[in-house]
C-alpha cells in the first residue's frame, strides 16, 4: 500500500508557498502605494504643525488609523521591508490555515480578501489533515516503544518513561527554548516571549505580540518562515498534550462522580446466574 504521508506533506507545502505567492502578487504594490501616500501625508502634517486645528489633527489620526488597519506602522518610513515580501507572505498562509489569526496584518484589497476566503476554505482542513497525520506519527512512535517490551509487568513503566520523554522534549522544543531565541531577536523579556510562544501554538493569537514587525529591527529573509514551520510542528504536539489532559481529565471524572454500586452489580450478576436459559429460536432463511 502507498504511503500517503510524503504526499501529505508535500501537498501542505506546496499549499502554504502557493499562498505566500499569491498573497504577495495581491498585496504587495498596494501596501506600497499607501505607504508613500502615507509619507506624503505626514509631510504635510509635519510642515503645518504650526497652524494645525482640530479638524486638521482628527483628520491626522484617521490616516495614522488606517494605517495601522492596513499594516504599516506610523514610526516607519517607504525604506522598511515590506509586510507582504515572500517570507512574510508565507508566514501570513501560515497563521490563515492554523486559524491562528493575529489581526496585525490581513488583506487590503478586494482580490486578496476573496482569495484569503477560498484560500481558508480548502487550507484549513489540509491543516486539520496535517496535523492528525503527524499526531498519528508520534503516537505511532509510543505504541512502537511499549512493543519493545516483553514483560507484562515493565509494560506500565516504559509506558510511563514514553509519555515522559515525550512531554519533556517537546516542553523543550516548542515552549522552553523558542521564547530565548524570541527575547534575543525581538528585544522582549523572556516572559513575553513565553507568553507569545504560548498564546500562538493554543491558536488564541491576540496579536498583542507578533515576531517580526518592528520597524527599527533587520531580520533575517527566513527568519519568519521558519517561526511558521515551528508553529506548524509546535501545533501538532500542543494538541496531543491538549488531548491527554483532556483524557485524563474525563477520566478522572468517571472515576470520582460514576463510580458503580458494587451490592447493585453483585445483586445484578446472581440474578442473572439464578435466570434459566431462555431457549434461543432459529429463523430459516
Amino acid at each position: 500500500s502507498i504511503s500517503w504521508t510524503p504526499l501529505l506533506v508535500l501537498g501542505y507545502l506546496f499549499y502554504l508557498l502557493l499562498g505566500a505567492m499569491v498573497f504577495q502578487l495581491l498585496e504587495k504594490q498596494a501596501e506600497t502605494h499607501f505607504r508613500d501616500q502615507f509619507q506624503l501625508e505626514k509631510l504635510k502634517f509635519l510642515q503645518n504643525y504650526t497652524c494645525l486645528d482640530r479638524q486638521a489633527l482628527e483628520q491626522f489620526v484617521q490616516v495614522l488609523m488606517e494605517a495601522w488597519e492596513k499594516g504599516v506602522n506610523p514610526e516607519g518610513n517607504s525604506t522598511n521591508p515590506s509586510n507582504w515580501d515572500f517570507s512574510n507572505s508565507f508566514f501570513f498562509a501560515g497563521t490563515v490555515v492554523t486559524t491562528i489569526g493575529y489581526g496585525n496584518l490581513s488583506p487590503s484589497t478586494v482580490a486578496g480578501q476573496i482569495f484569503c476566503v477560498f484560500y481558508a476554505l480548502f487550507g484549513v482542513p489540509l491543516n486539520l489533515a496535517f496535523l492528525n497525520q503527524l499526531g498519528k506519527g508520534l503516537n505511532a512512535q509510543l505504541i512502537t516503544l511499549e512493543r519493545w517490551v516483553q514483560k507484562p509487568g515493565r509494560a506500565q513503566v516504559v509506558q510511563t518513561l514514553a509519555v515522559a520523554i515525550f512531554l519533556t522534549t517537546g516542553t523543550l522544543l516548542f515552549l522552553v527554548f523558542p521564547p530565548l531565541v524570541f527575547s534575543y531577536v525581538e528585544g522582549w523579556s523572556y516572559g513575553e516571549g513565553f507568553y507569545f510562544t504560548f498564546i500562538t501554538l493554543s491558536t488564541i493569537g491576540f496579536g498583542d505580540y507578533v515576531v517580526g514587525t518592528n520597524p527599527n529591527k533587520h531580520y533575517i529573509p527566513v527568519y519568519r518562515s521558519l517561526t511558521a514551520i515551528w508553529i506548524v510542528f509546535g501545533l501538532a504536539w500542543l494538541a496531543l498534550v491538549f488531548n491527554v489532559g483532556a483524557d485524563l481529565m474525563e477520566k478522572f471524572l468517571q472515576l470520582n462522580w460514576h463510580k458503580p454500586d458494587l451490592s447493585l452489580a453483585e445483586g445484578a450478576t446472581i440474578k442473572l446466574e439464578d435466570e434459566p436459559e431462555q431457549p434461543r429460536i432459529h429463523i430459516p432463511s
